[in-house]
């Protein structure tokens, strides 16, 4: 049973040992006040180290000694490690065999033994409950849990003291522990403040279990924000958002890319995907913060760095900041000349060129030429476009 009781607790346990960062403006709309809570800032990289220390800090001597046991996408990993190390118990962690390297080898360094789990999130959580049960491990469930839940919502206390006249707080959501500990404190406080929780399109277990009042099991899941690809939301964290909670939405993973990238770009502040998904939403369109004071969480920054460059890139495309155009050409001197001269008269950067000649659409005597290019926006991308149909240059694409 989750009360107010125990989060002021928790964030008293926490006072020293989790970082608090303060909410940082956001420029990202014109309509609306938006400020970011930088959790990406925190130790472990991540909010999970509130709810995972709390929980094991609250342990009896008996369960400690019996050692820790927890399965994570990475984040709740490297949470229940510190917790475990700071208080000389033993940890397992089970993580799905495709989590990012960076989170995996973050584990280990904060002391924890790893087991990689072929699948996602939810068969890491089989293999965990049958090592539990094998061992006589104590389970630090990462989301579906009253005390984890309370850690998380210390992040609502900080952030209604800090802006107590905010309107509204954006939250990803994955199992739902961050948003069931954010939205409990802050509606049992002030009821008043509006509380959206942002999924995947990969992976909305939560959004649809609450369109259809019902918890439900999603077959699969896919996205680039991992840390949030659950495929079913838990008992605990169901209950909550039903009456917390006042809307989901979700968002695609081209948008999640343009938030990263934004984030990255202007705030200089690195955010996985699922840290992204509340600001991608807000950019989106998809929550109604006109003339309000709004807070999106950050929730995490432990991307790796491949999946990052792969991410801008997306996030560049998706934006119209990188382009490729397909031209055909007659294939005589001076047309890639040509070419180049009308992009550059158009302020457009090329920074590659694939040339074809052979090729099944190709005309005998012509070519194919794909041009990377560096561009403002979409509109920047069709201005182009339509210069080079001006001069007598064929398009495809």
């Amino acid at each position: 049973m989750l009360t107010i009781d125990e989060v002021y607790n928790a964030a008293k346990v926490l006072k020293d040992v989790a970082r608090h960062p303060h909410l940082v403006p956001c420029k990202v709309r014109d309509d609306a006040e938006i400020f970011l809570k930088p959790e990406c800032l925190q130790h472990t990289g991540s909010f999970k180290l509130r709810g995972a220390y709390y929980k094991i800090s609250q342990l009896t001597p008996e369960e400690k000694e019996r050692g820790v046991i927890a399965c994570s996408a990475g984040n709740h990993a490297q949470g229940v490690a510190l917790g475990a190390t700071h208080n000389g118990i033993k940890a397992l962690i089970c993580l799905p065999a495709g989590a990012p390297i960076s989170k995996i080898e973050a584990t280990k360094r904060y002391g924890a033994e790893v087991c990689l789990v072929p699948g996602v999130y939810d068969d890491a959580y089989a293999k965990a409950i049958e090592l539990r049960d094998k061992h006589g491990y104590t389970f630090v469930h990462p989301f579906d849990d009253p005390k984890v839940i309370a850690g998380q919502g210390t992040i609502g206390l900080e952030i209604i003291e800090e802006m107590p006249d905010v309107d509204a707080i954006v939250v990803p959501i994955g199992g739902g522990g961050l948003i069931s500990g954010i939205a409990f404190a802050v509606k049992t406080l002030r009821p008043d403040i509006k509380i959206y929780g942002v999924q995947a399109a990969g992976a909305p277990s939560m959004e649809e279990s609450l369109k259809e009042h019902r918890i439900k099991h999603l077959d699969s899941v896919s996205t680039i924000a991992d840390g949030i690809a659950v495929k079913e939301p838990g008992v605990n964290t169901f209950d909550i958002c039903t009456r917390y909670v006042d809307d989901v939405v979700t968002v695609t993973d081209d948008e999640i890319a343009t938030a990263i990238l934004y984030l990255v770009e202007k705030q200089k502040l690195v955010s996985e995907g699922a840290g992204a998904v509340p600001l991608a939403a807000v950019m989106a369109g998809k929550i109604p913060v006109e003339g309000k004071k709004v807070v999106c969480m950050v929730s995490g920054g432990n991307i790796d760095v491949n999946m990052l460059n792969r991410v801008i890139t997306r996030g560049l495309t998706a934006g119209g900041r990188l382009s490729t155009l397909t031209i055909d050409l007659a294939d005589k001197p001076g047309q890639l000349s040509g070419v180049c001269n009308i992009i550059a008269e158009h302020g457009g950067n090329v920074i590659s060129v694939t040339h074809e000649r052979v090729g099944s659409h190709t005309q005998i005597n012509g070519c194919t030429i794909r041009i990377e290019l560096e561009t403002r926006n979409h509109d920047h991308i069709a201005e182009i476009s339509k210069a080079l149909g001006d001069r007598g240059f064929i398009v495809v694409k």
